[in-house]
């Protein structure tokens, strides 16, 4: 992790920063939070994590201490005091007033907690365990970026992490693809691709909504459709999408294997690629621009 952090309105010394237990948002996980990712110092889709950021606390009822414009303000501030380049940023509000375990400390209602660390090092094909019921779809708070991880943490570790994998694909209550732990899935076949819809349980990630933007304009739709266990081993092909991951091959879910990548991949990946650096560019240029 990086040394500084951003606490509030504040941008500290990751040592200065404070959490109490009198935080009742930190003791229940009551708190929603997104991992954006910098390229060259620029933040990508922010706006696009500050949407779902919105509706999920809108879902818990918390309210958002800052607007996008206050949010982005904060983020440069960090990232150059970190002196940022490929990393990951991460975004956390937490609610601090609710329940009976609190104290009579003077916080904020919503508390922001921002910090940064180097991009992981994810590259070539991934291997995935697969579990059943790793996802609820009936659930109200299903789909929602919750500070409660627990499932998730747990799930990564002893499914996938302690029998050799790199993560675990999640099915759900009707034994339907949903996503990983922190990636969603795509198969290919016979030259189309589909992905669970968000009714599957699946989280709505940001890199998956980009890639379905960037299918369909350049003629190659994404469909949203519901994918049964059988179907995932007759595919051609597999990936999946996330922040730290963008568009990555799978070649390997439990003891089915692929070659990968598999040319529709490969032109997902190198779409994706392409959108990044003219994205990347622009926000590059405006920055420079404005100086």
């Amino acid at each position: 992790m990086h040394p500084f952090v951003f606490h509030n309105d504040e941008l500290i010394p990751i040592e200065q920063a404070r959490l109490s237990p009198g935080q009742a948002g930190i003791i229940n996980g009551w708190g929603v939070f997104s991992t954006v990712r910098t390229y060259r110092g620029q933040p990508f889709r922010l706006d696009k994590h500050f949407e779902r950021l919105q509706r999920d606390a809108k879902l818990l009822e918390i309210p958002l201490p800052v607007s996008y414009e206050e949010l982005c303000e904060r983020f440069m501030r960090l990232a150059q005091a970190n002196k940022v380049t490929e990393a990951c940023v991460r975004i956390y509000f937490i609610h601090n007033k609710i329940g009976i375990w609190k104290s009579a400390e003077a916080f904020p209602t919503v508390d922001l907690l921002m910090y940064s660390l180097d991009l992981p090092n994810r590259t070539g094909p991934t291997q995935l365990a697969l579990t059943s019921h790793g996802r609820y779809a009936a659930h109200p708070l299903t789909g929602t970026k919750v500070t409660s991880w627990l499932n998730n943490a747990w799930m990564v570790e002893t499914q996938a992490h302690h029998r050799g994998f790199d993560d675990v694909l999640l099915l759900n209550e009707r034994e339907e693809l949903s996503e990983c732990t922190a990636a969603n899935i795509c198969i290919v076949k016979d030259g189309q691709t589909s992905t669970p819809p968000l009714s599957s349980g699946c989280l709505a990630g940001v890199s998956r909504l980009t890639l379905m933007e960037l299918a369909a304009k350049a003629g190659t739709p994404i469909i949203e459709r519901a994918i049964s266990k059988d179907e995932l081993f007759t595919a051609d092909e597999a990936f999946i999408t996330s922040t730290t991951r963008q568009v990555q091959p799978v070649n390997q879910v439990e003891d089915h294997s692929w070659n990968a990548p598999g040319p529709v991949t490969q032109r997902f990946v190198q779409m994706f690629d392409a959108y990044v650096e003219d994205y990347i560019g622009k926000l590059a240029g405006a920055a420079a621009s404005s100086k």
